[in-house]
């Protein structure tokens, strides 16, 4: 991942992350909070062998650093412990004294480490001090004799501990510090599982990751408050009117044929409602525009323009009447729509029919543009069979609704059908202010492309 992509998930989830490390950051000034205040005193021993010569004292020196690892040992035993407790008169066992103390010797040394941690700086630094002489008379004991009495093993403190002033837990800034770290990684952690398991699209780059498909158009979320500018063109309308444009730049009315099918994924992507909107703009830049409800199973195209939809593609391509005589007024000048017409029992074969590719043909030769508003891919094969039939495809994607993947299995089933995809419009996209489509529009099939039930 790149820069651009941690900064979309600070954007995305910025309030889980903020939450993420709010909560580590309380249990973390819980637990210093509830954490006993604790001093520690620390002393130092220096082993050292008697030897003469040069090569006698590199001995001897070896022998001392071996020696101090068993003497660590003999340090957290009750042969030096428990003098400590006699000595300070303690209420503990050697046991409970030794979880009390720590004793290292550093690396490639000679020096004896003694820490001691209690609640009472001044036991910490007195049981840290007579460890230190307890150790120093152990090592006396323990170390062999030379042949003239002498030890060959000594232990010298070499510091004493003072008792200390600043406490060695908690550590309130050290432990923020820490927790915010900790938040932070785990905020960011969450986001990246939740931003690999959601594989919903939402914004352009998320298309881009299935599809090379050029997005042609985006249609922001709709907010009644945006207001119109000068001109009286609110964010939506604007938004139609680059869609409008961009079709023109893919030569719908020049070298590819005017007519194009508006479908999407899955249903409730807003793509009646585009195909809708589109056909009015067109029209009101003078164009001649044909919409035609080419959903066969749940139309919608009448209902939402108040026209009669008793009639319509279906008569037409069952031979019954002519296109012409049963294409109404759109509302707005230039603006013609051909509705759907009764529900036929085989929606499909209709489409897929020489019937449904003469009117197109004969369409195309009356307008400058024909849309046809057409059922989802996925669900049935209606759009894939139209996208074959016409100029192409324009795929409708609904942010925050469609899947990666089921994008990408719409467009593999316009690729089978022979389809050509002219463009994604991503609709429905969150913005801080700005108006949009939003599509209403639900589909419910039976597994035999019957339709159950449709929501407004």
């Amino acid at each position: 991942m790149d820069m651009h992509e941690y900064f979309r998930l600070l954007v995305r989830y910025w309030r889980s992350i903020t939450a993420a490390m709010l909560v580590v950051v309380a249990a973390v000034a819980g637990f210093t909070l509830l954490q006993p205040r604790t001093w520690t005193g620390t002393a130092s021993l220096y082993v050292a062998v008697e030897s003469g010569t040069a090569g006698e004292l590199s001995q001897g020196a070896n022998y001392a650093e071996r020696q101090v690892k068993s003497f660590v040992e003999v340090a957290r035993s009750p042969f030096a412990l428990q003098p400590v407790i006699d000595q300070l008169e303690l209420d503990s066992t050697p046991q409970q004294l030794g979880q009390s103390i720590s004793v290292a010797a550093p690396a490639n040394t000679s020096v004896i480490d003694i820490s001691s941690t209690r609640r009472d700086p001044l036991e910490a630094a007195a049981i840290a001090n007579a460890l230190a002489d307890s150790l120093a008379v152990s090592v006396d004991e323990l170390s062999p004799k030379a042949r003239d009495g002498e030890r060959l093993v000594q232990a010298t403190v070499i510091e004493r501990s003072v008792i200390p002033t600043v406490p060695t837990s908690p550590r309130p800034m050290q432990n923020l510090a820490l927790g915010v770290l900790l938040g932070a990684l785990l905020g960011l952690g969450q986001a990246l599982v939740r931003d690999r398991l959601d594989t919903r699209v939402r914004s352009v780059s998320d298309l881009a990751r299935v599809t090379d498909a050029a997005v042609i158009g985006t249609i922001a979320r709709h907010n009644p408050d945006s207001p119109a500018d000068e001109n009286g063109y609110s964010v939506t309308d604007e938004a139609f009117r680059a869609l409008r444009t961009n079709l023109g730049f893919l030569g719908l009315a020049g070298e590819r044929r005017p007519s194009v099918v508006f479908t999407s994924s899955v249903a409730a992507e807003g793509k009646t409602e585009t195909a809708t909107r589109l056909a009015r703009s067109l029209a009101a830049a003078g164009e001649r525009v044909l919409l035609v409800d080419a959903d066969l199973r749940r139309p919608k195209v009448a209902d939402r323009l108040g026209l009669e939809g008793s009639a319509g593609l279906s008569h037409v391509l069952s031979g019954q009447a002519s296109a012409w005589d049963l294409v109404q007024p759109g509302g707005a000048p230039g603006l013609d729509v051909l509705a759907a017409g009764t529900v036929p029992p085989n929606p499909a074969e209709l489409l897929g029919s020489e019937a449904m590719e003469r009117f197109v043909r004969a369409a195309e030769d009356r307008y400058d543009h024909v849309l046809l508003d057409a059922p989802p891919l996925l669900p049935v094969t209606d759009a894939a069979v139209l996208a074959h039939q016409t100029g192409g495809a324009v795929v409708v994607a609904r942010s925050g609704v469609v899947s990666r993947h089921e994008i990408a299995a719409a467009l593999a089933s316009l690729d089978a059908a022979g389809g050509d995809v002219l463009g994604i419009v991503l609709n429905d996209v969150t913005k801080r202010s700005g108006t949009g489509v939003s599509g209403g529009y639900y589909y419910y099939y039976h597994r035999d492309g019957g339709a159950r039930r449709n929501h407004e």
